[in-house]
């Protein structure tokens, strides 16, 4: 069997998800957007602001500074990509829509739509015939004798209910995502038809390739990991990592310090070195299944958005940094928009690093994503070893 240093599978991870080779010089356009998705596969959506919305920072990572109303434009008005449950709520390429059939077709487990089906059997049709008739429309659109209006995420309306069963259903989609609100439709009217009538895939199919896909964007993982990107449940994901194996879509190897195998894809490139520096949202495809960061750097890493303060060990919202294929610190960050600042109110090295060299390249990194997001300065609080050297 094929062994690799600890080091390799680094650069592997890296290279697979285009981040060893630094960003483009020129303008950014459309054409690094989408090179960006389809080096990547999918990207996550979340609805946290506190310092850029999540789908922006994956480009800026890899691209740089870009115009986001361009990105926008892009993602929500030219139907290249469609949203769908990949890894959580995830923009992803609109030919791949007929890959995620069987998970339209398995629908949702909620005990809420189970009540709601079972109380008002007609319900959910009668929320389609809505969104066919009237669409596009957000949730408080919808006609319903007594609906209430919910401030809170969790507590969802009927008519809510209803849309995101009928979306896990791929019975409507997302037509635009204005402030985060998601706007609903009918496929036929926001994906073309040749790829709502691309014929779709058995389940094993189906997750056999997003497996290898996801083989494709990580460079080399373990079986969890590779079940991770796309949300495949481990019992389906064993049996059928096996078969790829046999038949060599996917090549086992033997990672330093891993302790269980590793599944290196054919076509994996592995760099001499890594020079790519980027801030990383929390939501990157790099680092959200956090077992793998793990084990890749040593890095243990949770975000704390739902810790109690007390409790938070580095603060609220915490973006690892990436410098020359190491991720070196980690970084507080909150966007004040109204005094138009860009506030540090954490910074910490890693154990080793050194913070005088991490700290000036911190501080770039950190003035250049201050200026994208159009903010006037960067203030640093003196919070963390590595808040001197900023």
């Amino acid at each position: 069997m094929r062994r690799i240093s600890s080091s390799q599978a680094r650069r592997y991870a890296l290279a697979a998800q285009g981040l060893v080779d630094g960003r483009p010089s020129g303008r950014v356009d459309v054409r690094h957007f989408r090179k960006v998705v389809r080096r990547v596969g999918l990207i996550q959506l979340d609805s946290v602001n506190v310092f850029s919305r999540a789908h922006f920072m994956p480009f800026f990572s890899r691209l740089g500074p870009y115009d986001r109303d361009a990105l926008d434009s892009w993602l929500w008005r030219t139907g290249e990509v469609f949203e769908y449950w990949g890894h959580e709520a995830s923009l992803i390429p609109v030919d791949q829509h007929r890959l995620f059939r069987w998970r339209m077709e398995q629908g949702l487990n909620w005990k809420r739509l189970t009540d709601l089906e079972k109380n008002h059997p007609e319900y959910v049709e009668a929320v389609l015939k809505q969104v066919n008739e009237q669409g596009p429309l957000q949730t408080r659109d919808l006609i319903e004798p007594g609906q209430r209006h919910v401030d809170s995420m969790w507590g969802w309306s009927n008519g809510k209910v209803a849309l995101e069963a009928l979306f896990a259903r791929g019975e409507v989609v997302t037509a635009d995502r204005p402030n985060f609100n998601r706007i609903y439709d009918v496929p036929g009217r926001v994906i073309e038809r040749a790829h709502l009538d691309a014929p779709g895939l058995a389940r094993d199919e189906a997750q056999a390739k997003l497996l290898v896909q996801a083989a494709r964007f990580m460079g080399v993982a373990t079986a969890d990991d590779l079940g991770d990107y796309y949300r495949i449940r481990m019992p389906q994901v064993r049996p059928l990592v096996e078969g790829l194996v046999d038949r060599e879509k996917l090549v086992e190897v033997e990672v330093e310090g891993w302790g269980k195998l590793g599944y290196l894809h054919p076509e994996a490139t592995l760099p001499r070195s890594a020079r790519g520096t980027a801030l990383l949202s929390p939501f990157d495809n790099l680092i959200w299944y956090r077992p793998r960061v793990e084990r890749l750097w040593g890095f243990h890493y949770r975000i704390e958005i739902y810790v109690p303060e007390p409790k938070r060990v580095y603060g609220y919202y915490v973006l690892p940094f990436l410098l020359d294929g190491d991720l070196v610190a980690r970084v507080d960050l909150k966007t004040d928009r109204k005094a138009g600042l860009l506030r540090v109110r954490g910074a910490f090295a890693e154990t080793g690093a050194d913070r005088l060299h991490v700290g000036r390249a911190l501080r770039q990194e950190l003035e250049l994503v201050a200026t994208w997001l159009g903010m006037d300065d960067v203030e640093v609080a003196a919070n963390g070893d590595l808040a001197p050297f900023l």
